[in-house]
């Protein structure tokens, strides 16, 4: 019997449709913003392909590596659904944030890539483990005190990933919610999310 291919693999294979049918697009004449989230939001069908598109082949493939490491880790505990369900949700979520910092402060955006999803990812693992809710258990230090850790972090990692032309805000915006999804185990399927909640006690 055929074993069924991984989600992270379906993802990479979206990337690369994507970004072939970008680079045909351009040959007629439709340029990055045809895929991109940019404001003003022109063409609405961009708040789903932003998360999918990529300027470049470099940024692809940083996207793609980032998409493996941490894909690799989330597919483990999740259905096909919600591992998908839940790439687009954050990307679209921290694409969105990115959008609209830009258009309060009245500077011109244009978000395209995974990264948002893939730092959401991170945030993901960083948070749904036994180590992290040991930790956090252990330190005592109630809600603010989580909430400013999750922010202390997150900017830790903007920081790190931070580059010209680097969507910070959506960099943090996808830890933030990552981390926070992975606090409530959002991805864990049914029987597997009883069997850890009973372990966990």
């Amino acid at each position: 019997m055929r074993r069924p291919r991984r989600p992270t693999v379906d993802l990479l294979l979206v990337f690369a449709a994507v970004f072939a049918v970008q680079q045909v697009a351009g040959v007629v004449g439709f340029g990055v913003e045809w895929f991109a989230l940019a404001t003003p939001l022109r063409r609405p069908w961009t708040v789903v392909t932003t998360v999918y598109a990529h300027a470049t082949l470099g940024h692809l493939l940083a996207n793609a590596v980032g998409l493996v490491v941490v894909g690799l880790l989330l597919e483990r505990s999740t259905t096909r659904t919600r591992f998908h369900g839940f790439v687009l949700g954050t990307g679209m979520l921290s694409a969105g944030a990115e959008f609209l910092v830009g258009a309060a402060l009245g500077s011109p955006v244009a978000v395209l890539g995974a990264s948002g999803a893939v730092l959401a990812g991170v945030g993901y693992v960083l948070a749904d483990n036994r180590l992290a809710g040991g930790v956090l258990s252990r330190a005592g230090l109630g809600r603010r005190g989580s909430v400013a850790l999750l922010i202390a972090v997150a900017t830790v990692v903007t920081l790190v990933t931070f580059g010209p032309g680097v969507a910070v805000v959506a960099h943090f915006t996808g830890f933030v919610v990552g981390a926070l999804a992975g606090r409530v185990g959002v991805l864990r399927a049914g029987a597997r999310q009883g069997r850890v909640d009973s372990v966990r006690g």
